[in-house]
């Protein structure tokens, strides 16, 4: 800080010495006021580049194209690979606020070190292995160095509790047994397990632990901890109960038409004990961590009425609607990602696309970030939606409460 101020000293005297105002670089207190998304695949923008699902061409729902996820600075690639941090994202409120999107698919509290034939995948730590990848609290604290940070929202926790291998399992159970015999995959052991009250009592404290790496990255990088805000964001329900499917458990229409295969008890268990895990270590982790700056933005709800094969949405040409930019288009298809699989093969659709926010999802979860973000006085609530069609930015319309 003595060094800071010091300079800023000197900037001062040349300025008066030649008669004129010299900008000041950004850093902590000074220049565009920014914010900055950490954690997951839920707010690096992961499937952001479909507007809806289709069985039909591609292109219908194609909303980004080929380069949605490409970050670097050249826009020719992801400045890490796999991260798909999608031009979508929820972090680019813009309303005179920057942005940087330091979030990764894939990522838990931890990082998971690159090894041969896998993607690297930092964690909300302060990992440096020396030759370029480092953990996202180490990228936070860099990037905080040199730009004026107002909010971190974070989004963590749900990998820890293994999502993925989860959504695999029950999308097998339901694949692999009779409607008049199922498999449910809430009580296979290797599900239920996660699930468990000392299970969700460490992940809390890993989550709580991510919050406290982010404050220390703030500090170090200049920050009192006064001066910005962070967000703990809680995660979204991605399909309805199983009342609400529009397609019968019974049969493989969920799975071959709808992208859901699923059993209604399953979707029952994923409202009622998945989802709610998920954001019990978010406000849990957030208490524990003692941060006093730390506001909760609860989304649970966001995406509701337009989740994956929910009653009151349909696939494009199920509501005909021709691509996604069709009137109506995004009141009437679903904002959640279809769970793919021969399909993800030959792509354009990858595999780890499958049951995230997509591209309108995405949109209506920035409107509520820039809701939170508040001008500059961040305040946390719950966020809704609250009606149908587009805000003047081009995103559904949503409400802060």
């Amino acid at each position: 800080m003595r060094r800071f101020l010091t300079g800023v000293a000197a900037i001062c005297a040349l300025s008066g010495a030649v008669g004129t105002t010299a900008a000041l670089a950004d850093g902590p207190g000074v220049g565009t006021p920014t914010v900055v998304s950490v954690g997951d695949s839920a707010i690096s923008g992961e499937a952001g580049r479909w507007a809806g699902n289709t069985n039909g061409s591609s292109s219908r729902v194609d909303a980004l194209g080929s380069t949605a996820y490409y970050d670097n600075g050249s826009n020719t690639g992801e400045a890490i690979a796999g991260c798909h941090r999608s031009k979508a994202s929820e972090i680019a409120i813009g309303d005179g606020a920057a942005s940087a999107n330091l979030a990764c698919s894939g990522a838990r509290t931890y990082t998971q070190a690159y090894s041969s034939g896998s993607d690297f995948k930092p964690g909300l730590d302060f990992y440096d292995d020396g030759a370029g990848h480092i953990g996202q609290a180490k990228a936070l604290q860099a990037y905080a160095a040199t730009h004026n940070v107002k909010m971190v929202v974070a989004l963590i926790g749900a990998n820890n509790y293994g999502f993925a291998d989860i959504v695999q399992q029950c999308v097998l159970d339901w694949y692999l047994s009779p409607s008049w015999w199922p498999n449910y995959c809430n009580d296979d052991s290797s599900v239920s397990s996660r699930f468990t009250a000392a299970s969700q009592a460490a992940i809390t404290a890993q989550v709580a632990g991510a919050y406290q790496n982010l404050r220390t990255a703030m500090r170090v990088a200049g920050y009192a901890d006064d001066a910005w805000t962070l967000v703990a964001q809680m995660y979204s329900s991605p399909v309805p109960r199983g009342s609400g499917f529009r397609y019968s458990q019974s049969g493989y229409t969920r799975q071959t038409v709808g992208g859901c295969g699923i059993w209604n008890r399953d979707a029952d268990w994923a409202n009622d004990t998945v989802v709610p895990a998920l954001n019990n270590s978010v406000r849990g982790g957030a208490a524990q961590s003692g941060l006093g700056n730390v506001v909760l933005l609860d989304t649970s709800g966001a995406l509701n009425g337009r989740r994956l094969c929910e009653n009151t949405v349909g696939l494009l040409e199920e509501k005909g609607i021709a691509t996604w930019t069709s009137a109506g288009a995004a009141d009437n298809t679903e904002w959640v990602s279809q769970v793919r699989t021969s399909s993800t093969l030959f792509g354009p659709y990858q595999l780890q696309e499958d049951l995230h926010p997509s591209y309108w999802g995405q949109k209506a979860l920035r409107n509520c970030v820039r809701q939170v973000y508040n001008a500059g006085t961040p305040r946390g609530g719950t966020c809704t939606r609250t009606a149908n069609g587009l805000d003047a930015a081009g995103e559904p319309n949503m409400t802060l409460r």
